[in-house]
């Protein structure tokens, strides 16, 4: 069955998978650390209150067999040390059907995991790393050459993330169309990082330029990654490029990384061994036929399900980051149809005063991620992914995007909740909690090269309004 197999693309299998277990690592690892305050028994969004209300039909998870923090700890950890070992290249050393199951345990538990997540996990990269952990189910092992079919149906994941982000930007915001979004993106995006305010300060016409190239990355490179070789690796290090400049001007969780593994798939493997000096590789196994017929009948369920996502790329009413089912398989996808142009933060302060009044002290709650204190440098965390600084981005544009968590998330303030605590950078009130929270909205803008060298901030803040006012616990 030569005709099965991409004899020349086991490099990049091995990048494809070795990165991919790297990604499903950090995603098992995010949700194990963060879990309890965000979707825990006592949560902000509980897993059993939300299970007790959600059809079966439309959130298949394990955990509908059983729901305990102790059960969801054990799904997660295993399935870090799964992630762990496919990493190392464990996979690679059982039977060839072991591999496949080890593949497919990945997938349930980060399935289950997102199809409780509820808000938490409303990301497009969640739905991008389950629709890459379908595929490499089916991507073999050492035991078996490359299967040409996953690898297309790879190239075809890549092509719908980039060529659907491309299209919902031309047919979103107007300032993809006149090359002016970046005058605002790398001061607005939700998570800054240490390079995004250089970005910012680029001249204008940098920005133009930037974003000029950004539509060909997206518009026409893709394309490019269903040609013959070399241009289909050619297309593939294009996007390549363009994932790692978006890696150093923010952050977004895995998504930039994982797309970047994905291009992998269209990289000519002989062709990256010998550029890397490399040993040629051996003779390719061969392939059982069960495994091809699998093979075959993943390809066909790939392409009926193709049919909604097409549909929403040819579509003038296009959605981004949308699944058309619950295993989250061949979805849509999209980035910042609207750019905002001014950005809003929301601060959350504290006091151990009981009777608040014009000259009480408030303490200043610090967030990992999102920007508070104006002269704290904004960090690299990706692509490890803080869930709740995304969403305090969110609730900055509207309070109705934090209606469902804000105001649990308040009331663990007042309780002082340790698993809530963990997922901020500074507590003011380390000794007991306060006795009142309030959330105020400020105007955030970085500063200029004069007032970043006057004042050492890398941002100037103006208070808006009141977020929300003194909220206390209501005593017997």
């Amino acid at each position: 069955m030569e005709w099965f197999t991409a004899s020349g693309s086991w490099l990049s299998r091995l990048v494809v998978q070795r990165g991919l277990a790297a990604v499903y690592l950090v995603a098992f690892l995010s949700a194990a650390r963060q879990f309890r305050a965000l979707i825990g028994e006592r949560g902000m969004l509980p897993v059993p209150r939300f299970l007790a209300h959600a059809p079966a039909r439309r959130a298949p998870t394990l955990f509908r067999l059983h729901y305990s923090d102790r059960f969801f700890a054990l799904c997660a950890w295993t399935g870090a040390a799964l992630a762990a070992g496919a990493l190392a290249g464990a996979a690679d050393e059982v039977p060839l059907a072991a591999a496949m199951a080890w593949w497919a345990v990945l997938w349930a538990l980060y399935l289950s995991i997102v199809n409780v997540g509820q808000t938490w996990y409303g990301f497009g990269w969640e739905s991008l790393l389950l629709e890459s952990g379908f595929l490499a189910v089916f991507l073999g092992n050492a035991r078996t050459g490359p299967p040409v079919l996953v690898l297309f149906l790879m190239r075809w994941l890549l092509f719908r993330v980039e060529f659907g982000a491309g299209l919902i930007k031309m047919r979103g915001d107007p300032c993809w169309r006149d090359l002016t979004c970046l005058y605002y993106h790398h001061e607005t995006q939700p998570m800054p990082g240490p390079l995004s305010w250089f970005f910012h300060r680029l001249p204008r016409p940098l920005h133009r330029v930037e974003t000029a190239a950004n539509h060909v990355a997206q518009l026409v490179v893709p394309f490019g990654l269903f040609a013959p070789q070399p241009v289909a690796s050619v297309a593939a290090g294009l996007v390549i490029v363009t994932q790692l400049w978006l890696v150093a001007s923010g952050n977004f969780a895995w998504l930039n990384w994982l797309t970047v593994v994905l291009a992998f798939s269209a990289v000519d493997g002989d062709a990256m061994a010998e550029l890397f000096g490399l040993p040629p590789h051996g003779p390719v196994p061969g392939t059982p036929l069960w495994f091809a017929a699998l093979v075959c009948a993943a390809t066909a369920l790939v392409a009926v399900l193709s049919w909604w996502p097409v549909r929403n790329l040819l579509s003038r009413g296009q959605r981004m980051n949308m699944s058309f089912n619950a295993y989250h398989l061949v979805n849509t996808y999209g980035a910042f149809g609207s750019v905002n142009r001014s950005r809003y933060e929301v601060v959350v302060e504290g006091t151990e005063d009981t009777t608040p009044g014009p000259g009480t002290e408030w303490k200043e709650y610090g967030f990992k991620g999102k920007p508070g204190d104006v002269r704290r440098t904004p960090r690299q965390f990706a692509p490890w992914h803080l869930r709740l600084d995304w969403l305090m981005w969110f609730a900055g544009i509207s309070p109705a995007y934090a209606r469902e968590w804000f105001g649990p998330f308040v009331e663990r303030l007042l309780l002082g909740d340790r698993d809530t605590l963990r997922l901020l950078r500074h507590n003011p009130f380390p000794d007991a909690p306060p006795a009142h929270v309030r959330a105020r909205l400020y105007l955030y803008r970085f500063t200029t090269w004069r007032e970043l060298r006057a004042t050492g901030a890398w941002w100037h803040r103006t208070l808006v309004r009141e977020y929300l006012p003194p909220a206390a616990l209501r005593r017997p």
